[in-house]
């Protein structure tokens, strides 16, 4: 009887079956013709051993998560870019954040992020020599002290500080670090410390004007007295004449004053309470003032108001988020609903939209502050329009703005929504705000402190390459100035008055439009301008000549 031939089976997994080549196959299912029986006796014992298999699967997996490690990008979800943009407002068009990581594009190379010519201008603060020889007195004086209270927005409140530092050096007196107004509007709660780093205020006007934290305990002060009638511009010497000369009448007294009051009304309270208490400051000082004080307004808007840590940290981390793939421009944008109606003018999205302005503006006709006489059409050709985000766009790309071009925006919700900016997201991608720029809840506990978030939106803008406001304003006038005193960093200031004709009714073609926006714009661009060549600029604005200077002027300078 013939001896039946024995077969072994194995059981091998698929996938190891799948990952072997034929022959390594068959060399696993058929023996060898010429083999020991050792060797039989090692496979054998090793299929049959579970720590073979494992072994095996750890093998494999491996080299599977070690060819997925080359090409992981499709699994992560979240972008490439180091500054966390989200596209959670929708502005930023789909497609946007691959363009704004490129590492280096055609368009950084536009002529549009050339700076003007500074003239070789730098901060010089130099103080005469009698200033110097009065801060002694000044600052050791413990007679007088200035209380004052600030209302409007951030940079409102910027501009009558200013003014709050050069009052108190004008009467001698010690200015007690300023009260800010709850806002009405935005209920922002915010005090002095929480948007001012309050230390170095004092310690940079240390020199030149005493500052406290509070009043001493030893002085009270009574009820503010109502006032009808505020003056505006005035003068140092109407200051002294009307408030420190005569009060120096009463012995050992500290000045009390609500808002520049008639002397017949202040007369009792300043023998009663002597401590000057001064609110609604907005324009009440004199633009045209003695050198030294000029020099002293800018050291207090370009050195003492510096930022808190907390919004210098944050703004700062978002300018570089904008500047880490090159330059940026940054617009301030005026497109809210008040604005609009505050200035008489239509935001031109449709008809819809200018009619809801329209029914605004007269159920609030106080709200208007433009030339009530004027019609819309005539406001917009005078340039009293702010530029809607069509003109704009127009605009930016007439002066050579690439298409490429990182914007930062700054501003409230403009009226209409996203709507509103779609001529602007459609031309220029690469669009953000600081809710774009922020990681995840970065700005949560800020969101109720309009405050905080314009001085957010105000670093961000003073450390651009290219800077331009739709309109005018408060925050447009600060930035002009703060970055003419950092070297006349480009500042677009669109003359509206002469372009918005083209821009209503003009036949020309798209080259030769360019061509005379171009020109319209050749000295718009932040170049030095003397303060002094028209009368009533704020130096603050136009810091050149009073405090800056260039090789042909003084070369000392301060901090």
């Amino acid at each position: 009887m013939a001896r039946s031939k024995k077969v072994s089976y194995i059981y091998v997994p698929s996938q190891i079956i799948n990952s072997l080549s034929s022959s390594s196959l068959q060399s696993l299912l058929v023996s060898p013709k010429k083999s020991s029986r050792s060797s039989s006796k090692f496979f054998y014992f090793l299929f049959k051993n579970p720590r073979f298999w494992f072994l095996a699967f750890f093998i494999f997996g491996f080299i599977a998560i070690l060819k997925m490690g080359f090409n992981l990008d499709p699994l992560i979800p979240f972008s490439q870019n180091p500054c966390g943009i989200t596209q959670s407002q929708g502005i930023i068009p789909t497609g946007s954040l691959s363009s704004h990581v490129d590492v280096k594009e055609d368009g950084e190379k536009s002529e549009f992020w050339e700076q003007p010519d500074g003239m070789g201008y730098r901060p010089c603060l130099e103080f005469s020599r009698e200033y110097k020889k009065t801060s002694p007195e000044i600052v050791k004086d413990r007679t007088k002290y200035l209380m004052v209270v600030v209302s409007g927005g951030m940079n409102q409140q910027r501009n009558q500080i200013v003014d709050a530092v050069v009052i108190a050096r004008i009467l001698g007196a010690a200015l007690v670090v300023p009260i800010l107004q709850v806002n009405v509007i935005w209920g922002d709660e915010s005090e002095f410390s929480d948007i001012f780093d309050m230390e170095h205020f004092k310690r940079v006007l240390a020199d030149d004007v005493r500052i406290v934290s509070s009043l001493p305990s030893t002085h009270l002060m009574s009820r503010p007295v109502a006032e009808k009638r505020t003056p505006l511009h005035v003068s140092p010497q109407w200051i002294r004449a009307r408030y420190l000369k005569r009060a120096s009448m009463v012995h050992n007294s500290i000045l009390v004053l609500q808002r520049l009051k008639p002397l017949w009304a202040l007369l009792p309270q300043l023998r009663r309470e002597g401590v000057l208490l001064l609110r609604g400051l907005d324009s009440r000082l004199s633009k045209d003032l003695p050198s030294d004080l000029q020099k002293l307004r800018c050291k207090v808007a370009f050195h003492a108001l510096r930022f808190s840590q907390p919004i210098l940290e944050l703004g700062n981390n978002m300018a570089e988020r904008m500047r880490s793939k090159g330059p940026y421009l940054a617009l301030h944008l005026r497109m809210e609903k008040d604005v609009w109606v505050r200035t008489g003018c239509l935001p031109g999205l449709s008809s819809q939209f200018d009619e809801i302005i329209n029914n605004e503006r007269k159920l609030r006709p106080e709200l208007l502050t433009a030339r009530s006489n004027m019609t819309y059409h005539e406001r917009k050709l005078a340039g009293l329009c702010p530029l809607n985000a069509l003109e704009v766009t127009r605009l930016l790309k007439a002066l050579g703005a690439p298409k490429s071009a990182r914007i930062y925006w700054a501003g409230g919700r403009p009226f209409g929504g996203e709507e509103a900016l779609l001529p602007l997201t459609r031309e220029f991608p690469n669009f953000y705000n600081k809710e774009d720029l922020a990681l995840p809840g970065e700005l949560e506990p800020f969101s109720k402190k309009a405050s905080f978030m314009a001085a957010i939106d105000y670093i961000v803008c003073e450390k651009s390459d290219v800077f331009m406001p739709s309109h005018g304003g408060n925050m447009g006038h600060a930035i002009q100035g703060h970055r003419a005193y950092a070297g006349h960093k480009k500042y677009i200031t669109p003359n509206k008055r002469q372009m918005i004709p083209y821009f209503l009714n003009s036949p020309l073609p798209e080259a030769e439009f360019n061509r005379v926006i171009m020109e319209l714009h050749r000295d718009s661009s932040g170049q030095p301008e003397l303060r002094t060549s028209k009368a009533g600029r704020d130096v603050t604005k136009y810091p050149v000549p009073e405090c800056m200077c260039n090789s042909t002027s003084s070369t000392n300078s301060v901090l």
